[in-house]
Parts: C-alpha cells; structure tokens; sequence
C-alpha cells in the first residue's frame, strides 16, 4: 500500500530534487512551456500550480515564500506582474501537463507542462508578419515567374 507516500522521489536525493524541480519551474515561469518526462511534469504541474496560489496573495510573506523557490530576480517579478494577474479569477488549474509520446534516445515518456495563460500579442504578431511575409513573396515571385514562362509560350 502506498499510504504516507506524497512525493515522487524522481531516482534522486532530496536537495537534487528540489533544486530540479526549482530550475524546472523557474523555466516555466520564463517561456511558459517546457518539454520534460512525464513524472516530473506531473510534480511540476504540483509546484508550478502552488507557487501561482501562493503568489496570488501579492504580500511580502508570499514573495518571500515564492523567492524561495524562484532565484530569479527577473523571474520572480514576472511572475508577480505579468503572470499572477491572468489567474485572479480562477480557483485552480492554473498549468496543464500534455503527453507528447516517446523519447527516441531512451524511449521515455515526454510531455509537455503550460501555463494556461494568454500569449504576448506583441510577440504573436512580429512572428507571424515575418514569416508569412517571406512566404507570400517567395510564393508570389514564383508565382509571377511561372506566369510570364507561360504567357511566353
């Protein structure tokens, strides 16, 4: 039986657990998605999602709670600033764990950890003009190539 048996020890000694899990958040809380096996994403959908509780109570006792977790001075007021606010209205649930299959290397199971935040506007749209640009002109000049080619014959 499993009784008494909350933390999924990972093959690894506690303090190497926790800094993981630390680095893995912090990861997180930058790019907002991370690619890792299934176990640990499944213990960070644990801490991410404590961390946002506890954050959520924007005192001085919450960010030194949370600092103790994010090194990352930058991070952390990410975190406080950008992220915590999306999640003001909702209870719980704050990340989502997607299994992605099979590693090639090892066979081992991966999956993928994400806030259930809204993307940077900003971001979204300088990327896809960009690209979509390029395309259409590579598109169009080919295009216009094949044309004047059969408007010659």
């Amino acid at each position: 039986m499993r009784h008494q048996r909350k933390v999924k020890k990972l093959s690894r000694t506690k303090p190497h657990r926790e800094a993981m899990m630390n680095n893995l958040a912090t990861s997180l809380f930058i790019s907002r998605m991370i690619q890792t096996t299934e176990s640990k994403a499944k213990e960070l959908r644990r801490v991410a999602d404590r961390l946002i509780s506890t954050a959520k109570d924007d005192s001085l006792a919450a960010r030194r709670l949370v600092a103790k977790t994010i090194k990352d001075k930058k991070v952390l007021k990410k975190l406080f600033t950008e992220i915590v606010p999306q999640f003001k209205n909702r209870p719980s649930g704050f990340s989502r764990v997607v299994k992605l299959g099979r590693r090639r290397g090892d066979s081992a199971m991966t999956a993928v950890v994400e806030l259930l935040t809204e993307k940077p506007k900003v971001e979204k749209e300088k990327g896809k003009k960009g690209k979509t640009s390029k395309k259409k002109e590579k598109v169009a000049a080919a295009a216009e190539g094949k044309s004047e080619k059969n408007k010659a014959e």
